[in-house]
């Protein structure tokens, strides 16, 4: 296979490693080789990347606190035919980190723009919690305040879906509280922190149980937190409003057409309804027609 070459007037956004520098990928390190321009969360950061592959290029500061501005420079750069890669501190960007704006910005000046994939954190800790059923809710950092935190969590509550979180390790204990608090503390929970560095660790546990084990050691509240919990369980059938329904409808109707309206108003699967009509016949509730 050739080196990824850059390509003139083209913006590059960069996966970079969120732990061990060697999760960088081959093409990654071809384009931070070959633009012209590296754009960057943190200079300072990404300079160490750059150092660690014997790379030496231009760096620029795309963050938070200048985003527009720093967006509006790139986009120009790129539309007079130079090359350019954004890299956030680790990860993709653009997931819970800057890069969104500048790639929108760049599609709207009617630019290239090439995902260069690598990790990242929500995907890392989802293929190894083995937590709800392949589903999933990306949240990124709720709230930093208890109340807007646990308002956000009670709009999430009923979804079915895993609920995947960012978390800093100054919040985790609040956080922990709240979401136990405002989601159940039956659910299970997995605390998934450094993840790919020296300390990984990931610890799969129920809600109730969350707290205590994150107090039980002072440094499982070190380093960055991903947090999966697992979604909602399904709600029971209003079992005798499906029964009522079901003996209004057979008294009067074919057993295949009287399951299918129950279905339309109760909003059940067809299997459960079938299966509790037949039970409905056989103790004493005739089909009085014909199917």
């Amino acid at each position: 296979m050739q080196d990824a070459a850059a390509a003139p007037g083209s913006l590059y956004i960069v996966g970079t490693p969120i732990g061990n520098l060697r999760d960088i990928t081959l093409r990654a390190l071809d384009i931070l080789k070959t633009v012209d321009i590296v754009a960057a969360e943190d200079t300072r950061v990404t300079q160490g990347l750059l150092n660690a592959y014997g790379l030496q290029k231009k760096l620029v500061a795309l963050h938070e606190h200048n985003e527009r501005e720093a967006a509006e420079r790139l986009v120009a750069d790129v539309a007079a035919g130079k090359s350019v890669a954004y890299v956030s501190d680790a990860g993709t960007p653009g997931v819970s980190d800057p890069g969104a704006y500048l790639a929108r910005r760049a599609r709207t000046a009617g630019l290239p723009v090439f995902a260069i994939p690598g990790p990242s954190a929500v995907a890392t800790a989802q293929s190894v919690a083995g937590v709800g059923d392949g589903r999933w809710l990306f949240y990124g950092f709720l709230p930093n305040k208890g109340a807007a935190r646990r308002k956000a969590l009670d709009g999430l509550k009923a979804l079915p879906y895993a609920l995947v979180f960012y978390e800093a390790p100054h919040r985790m204990r609040e956080c922990l509280a709240d979401l136990a608090a405002v989601l159940g503390v039956e659910r299970e929970i997995a605390i998934a922190r450094e993840l790919t560095k020296l300390f990984e660790q990931v610890h799969v546990c129920s809600l109730a149980e969350a707290e205590a084990w994150l107090a039980a050691d002072d440094n499982r509240c070190r380093g960055e937190f991903v947090l999966i919990v697992q979604g909602a369980a399904a709600e029971a059938p209003d079992d005798q409003a499906l029964r009522t329904t079901l003996r209004v409808l057979l008294a009067e109707l074919p057993l295949k057409q009287a399951v299918a309206l129950a279905v339309k108003l109760t909003g059940e699967k067809k299997n459960t309804v079938y299966e509790l009509a037949l039970e409905l016949q056989k103790h004493g509730h005739p089909d009085d027609h014909p199917t």
